[in-house]
C-alpha cells in the first residue's frame, strides 16, 4: 500500500514536471522547505549552501526554493524527491508521516529531557537506522540525510488557565493536526481534540473554537497568537520538533566520494545550525510573551511525571498501529537513555 502510494504520487508528480538533467560536469541541487525565511529550514539552508559550494570550489551549486514554489504538501514534495525533480526536501513528521508513519516516535512525549539528548540522539546510529527503513519502503528513492530542528519543543498554551497537571487540561479544546497520534495523546490527557488547520488556528483562538496548542515558543510568537488571546504557556516540553532532511538517493549515489563527504558535511553544518537557531529565536520571544501579558509556567518534577503517566495511551497507539512501531520506538527509548546516562554521567564529573 505504501509503494503504490508513493508510485502513484511519483508519476502524477513526472507528468506535471519533467525532469531537465543537470550537466555532467556540474551539480545544481534544487533544495526546498516549505515555510519561510524566518524558519529555521531557512536558516540551516542557507548553511548548507554556503558550506556546499565553498567546499566544492563551485562544482555544487544549491538552488533554495523557499515556500511552495515547487510543491505545497509532504507527499507531493516526497514523491518530487522520488522522481529527481526535488533534489533537497525537508519535513516534520506530520508531513511524511504518510510514507513513513514510524517518524512519529518523535512525536510521542517525554522520551527526551532536553536539548542535550535531543542532539545527542539525533546525532547517533538511530538516524542510520530510520534511513535504513526509508530506504526499503521507497524502493531506495528517498535518503534520510539527517535530522534536524524546527521551533524548538512543543509545550501547552492556552486562553483559559495555567496548566499545571494534566487534570488542568479537562475538557479543554486544545487544536490538534488531523492525525491519530495528536488526538489520541489529547485525549489521554483529558483535553478535548480540536483539529484545526495551521493557517485557521489564529481565528479559532480568537473566537473560541478552540483555547489551546502545542507549539513553541517561537512560532506562538511569529503567530501573534498572544493578539488571539493565548495566555497562558505550560513549559513541559514534551516533544521534540524534528525537522527530517531526505534526498534523492540517486542523485546521492552518483556522486563522486569527494563531492559525497562535502554533501554529508554540509548536512551536519545543516543540523548543527537549526539545533542552535531555536535556542537564539526564543530569547526574544519569551520576552515579547511576557510583554504582551503572557504568563509561564514550569511543571515541577512530579508534575511532570505525572503528565508522563497520563500519556501511556498514546505509546499503547504507536505500538499497535504503526507499522514497525515497536521496533522503532524501542531503538529510540535505548539511545535516549543511553544519551541520559552518559551527559548525567558528563555533569556529575564537571560538578568536581
Amino acid at each position: 500500500m505504501l509503494k503504490t502510494t508513493l508510485k502513484s504520487l511519483l508519476l502524477a508528480t513526472m507528468l506535471a514536471a519533467p525532469v531537465t538533467a543537470a550537466l555532467a560536469q556540474d551539480i545544481t541541487l534544487r533544495a526546498t522547505a516549505t515555510s519561510n525565511d524566518q524558519d529555521e529550514d531557512y536558516d540551516g539552508l542557507v548553511v548548507f549552501k554556503n558550506f556546499v559550494e565553498n567546499a566544492s570550489n563551485g562544482a555544487i551549486a544549491v538552488e533554495l526554493f523557499i515556500g511552495t514554489q515547487l510543491c505545497s504538501k509532504g507527499d507531493e514534495c516526497l514523491a518530487g524527491v522520488a522522481d529527481g525533480s526535488i533534489d533537497i526536501f525537508v519535513s516534520t513528521s506530520g508531513g511524511a508521516a504518510g510514507l513513513f508513519p514510524y517518524i512519529q516516535v518523535l512525536d510521542l512525549p517525554y522520551l527526551m529531557s532536553d536539548d542535550r539528548v535531543a542532539e545527542h540522539v539525533l546525532s547517533s546510529d538511530f538516524v542510520r537506522e530510520l534511513r535504513a527503513l526509508m530506504l526499503a519502503d521507497s524502493d531506495n528513492l528517498i535518503r534520510l540525510m539527517t535530522v534536524g530542528n524546527t521551533g524548538g519543543w512543543r509545550s501547552y498554551a492556552n486562553t483559559q488557565r495555567r496548566i499545571e497537571t494534566p487534570a488542568d487540561l479537562a475538557g479543554l479544546r486544545m487544536r490538534t493536526v488531523p492525525a491519530d497520534l495528536p488526538q489520541t495523546l489529547a485525549t489521554a490527557l483529558g483535553a478535548a481534540p480540536t483539529p484545526i488547520a495551521w493557517p485557521e488556528l489564529f481565528t479559532s483562538l480568537q473566537t473560541g473554537v478552540v483555547e489551546g496548542t502545542a507549539n513553541g515558543i517561537t512560532d506562538i510568537m511569529n503567530m501573534r497568537f498572544t493578539d488571539a488571546g493565548l495566555k497562558y504557556l505550560t513549559l513541559d516540553n514534551h516533544s521534540y520538533m524534528g525537522a527530517f532532511w531526505f534526498m534523492n538517493n540517486e542523485r546521492f549515489l552518483g556522486m563522486s566520494d569527494e563531492h559525497k563527504r562535502i554533501i554529508i558535511d554540509g548536512f551536519a553544518a545543516l543540523q548543527q545550525a537549526t539545533f542552535a537557531s531555536p535556542k537564539r529565536k526564543e530569547i526574544a520571544a519569551y520576552d515579547a510573551f511576557r510583554a504582551a501579558g503572557g504568563e509561564i509556567y514550569v511543571p515541577t518534577e512530579e508534575q511532570r511525571a505525572m503528565f508522563m503517566e497520563a500519556a501511556a495511551p498514546a505509546f499503547d497507539w504507536f505500538r499497535t498501529n504503526v507499522r514497525s512501531g515497536p521496533e522503532v520506538l524501542d531503538s529510540f527509548s535505548a539511545y535516549a537513555a543511553a544519551a541520559s546516562e552518559a551527559i548525567e554521567a558528563s555533569r556529575a564529573e564537571e560538578l568536581n
